[in-house]
């Protein structure tokens, strides 16, 4: 037994699970931890707004499998990290929000007008998978530890902790901090029959395909997946909610419903194989659109954690209910020793798709007076490693992402399920963070979304974070533009959907101590990105789009596949 402060304890509580990284603004009710956790070598990053930090500890969370950690000081700290915890919610992001509060005292007082004081978690209930207050000391323990076995059992999630001001610095006797498995549930397989039930399955199928999601790649079970898949040699259809790529298998890896490849494998298969993902509106529920065809014959294996959404959305044939990263090596062991043969059609549906990306590369408009929004994309992805951590933000542009990239990256940031603007630079940061100085990130966003964090510039800048921010910058909110004009003709002009066209992103990154680019045409983009990456700095190239090419987001090739994921009719608004 040691005696320490609470918030010591919270360092080592959150050290036993790996955690080496706090996102937050140091505030008085959390500067001691703050202090604590860089004298032990923490990574501990304050931003400019709570919000960024949530952002960032959900991305940091997405790179390295365990939970992100951010703090926020009660009252205006909490609710600047409201939409931080929304977001993180419906990402199934384990982000663990610890927050401030005045002594609980005043939690019963009758006199009314308290400063920066009220109940706070009744507010993020609905949204939290576990909202947990540290009344008194000896609790601090069980709470955490329940919060990170909420964080991280069955469908992961946000978890709030709340900790009053008075309890932070109280001293008790600890004992050494417990590890994972001796509190929680750290492996979780599938039984042997259902094991058998799926290779039955395996064995039998002609055309099958894996449907790889984002939390093969939350969870960091890359590798293990990569030799699956390689044994199972078919089709790795990617779902939009990752849009990242399996080391080695590349050019096996098909994006759902957005290439022909990817629509073909999908409707000629007879077996699916769903990890690590929801099966919901972005792909048509596995029932509607390209899985309508054939669907009378074809049989679905889910690797799925929580026992509850099994045959929610469709019916499930062999569920592997547990954690995938203990589900897939043993799936893989049982076919280890007869591993598939690549059938005819796969090996053809791998050319098709190869053309398709170097058909697009050609398509994207080039030579223009001003960069088409499909000719940055190409320009931006072109030259970039597969090792590059990408990440997405923006409306448009990330539509035009969705086709046009000609990278293939190993890691990718974005929020599908919410579709949140301005959570690109702060995950960006987050994931650097994470990476380490060895890899490099580029951020791929547009000036409607870029400002509403361009303050964090500064924070990468402090950090020295290898980051690179490629803006495209039509001075609009070109999607809600493309809306309007869809809805109301195309001279309509929604009100205050225009701003300056005197916003320089690069002058704006060099004041902020980054490296800054400016170009206008499309040859220049990739060197730019070159030189910002070469800089060493955190760098902003900032690139001049045709406005109407950018808002005119119905003419990009498969719109049609996004508008196609709304399941309520009014919601087809394009």
């Amino acid at each position: 037994m040691a005696k320490a402060p609470v918030y010591k304890r919270l360092i080592e509580l959150f050290e036993a699970e790996g955690i080496d990284s706090i996102f937050g603004i140091p505030d008085p009710g959390f500067i001691h931890m703050a202090m604590e956790a860089e004298e032990r070598g923490w990574n501990v990053v304050s931003p400019h707004h709570e919000q960024a930090a949530g952002f960032m500890a959900d991305a940091w969370s997405r790179m390295t499998g365990k939970p992100g950690l951010c703090f926020g000081t009660q009252g205006p700290g909490i609710a600047n990290m409201a939409g931080a915890m929304i977001v993180a919610a419906k990402e199934n992001s384990p982000t663990i929000f610890l927050t401030g509060n005045r002594q609980r005292i005043a939690e019963q007082r009758v006199k009314r007008g308290r400063i920066q004081y009220l109940s706070q978690p009744q507010y993020f209930e609905a949204a939290m998978k576990y909202v947990g207050v540290i009344e008194y000391p000896e609790q601090t323990d069980e709470i955490i530890r329940e919060a990170i076995r909420q964080a991280l059992e069955g469908t992961p999630g946000p978890v709030y902790v709340e900790i009053p001001e008075h309890i932070v610095t109280a001293e008790l006797d600890w004992p050494p901090a417990a590890p994972p498995e001796a509190y929680r549930l750290v492996r979780q397989e599938a039984g042997p029959s259902a094991i058998a039930q799926a290779v039955a399955l395996i064995r039998d199928a002609k055309q099958p395909i894996i449907l790889a999601g984002q939390g093969i790649f939350t969870s960091r079970a890359q590798a293990a997946m990569a030799e699956f898949a390689s044994l199972m040699a078919c089709p790795v259809v990617r779902t939009t909610g990752t849009d990242a790529y399996l080391p080695g298998l590349e050019d096996a890896t098909f994006p759902y419903g957005f290439t022909q490849a990817g629509r073909e494998a999908v409707i000629q298969s007879d077996l699916c194989i769903a990890i690590g993902t929801e099966i919901g509106e972005p792909l048509h529920h596995g029932v509607a659109r390209h899985w309508q065809q054939n669907n009378a014959n074809r049989k679905w294996i889910y690797v799925e954690r929580d026992p509850g959404t099994i045959g929610v959305n469709r019916k499930i044939d062999v569920p592997l209910v547990g954690d995938l990263r203990d589900i897939v090596p043993q799936l893989t062991e049982a076919l280890r020793e007869s591993p598939r043969s690549p059938t005819a059609e796969f090996e053809r549906w791998i050319e098709v798709h190869k053309q398709e990306q170097a058909d697009l590369r050609a398509r994207a408009p080039s030579g223009r007076a001003k960069i088409h929004t499909a000719r940055m994309v190409v320009e931006a992805t072109k030259n970039l490693s597969n090792d590059v951590v990408f990440v997405r933000d923006g409306g448009s542009v990330s539509i035009f992402g969705w086709t046009y990239p000609q990278n293939k990256p190993h890691d990718m940031v974005w929020n599908q399920n919410l579709g949140h603007l301005g959570t690109g630079l702060p995950y960006a940061i987050g994931a650097q963070i994470a990476a380490g100085r060895d890899r490099r990130t580029l951020l791929l966003t547009s000036d409607s979304a870029f400002l509403f964090h361009t303050t964090e510039l500064e924070t990468a800048a402090r950090k020295k974070l290898p980051l690179v921010v490629v803006v495209g910058v039509d001075h609009q909110w070109g999607l809600e533009v493309g809306a309007c004009r869809n809805m109301f003709g195309p001279n309509a002009r929604p009100p205050e959907a225009y701003w300056s066209q005197d916003v320089r992103f690069d002058k704006l990154a060099e004041a902020l101590g980054c490296h800054g680019e400016f170009v206008e045409r499309e040859e220049d983009i990739a060197p730019a990105i070159e030189r910002a990456f070469a800089s060493g700095r955190p760098g902003v190239v900032h690139v001049v789009i045709d406005p109407e090419a950018n808002s005119a987001i119905a003419e990009i090739p498969n719109f049609e596949e996004f508008s196609s994921w709304y399941s309520d009719v009014g919601m087809w608004i394009y």
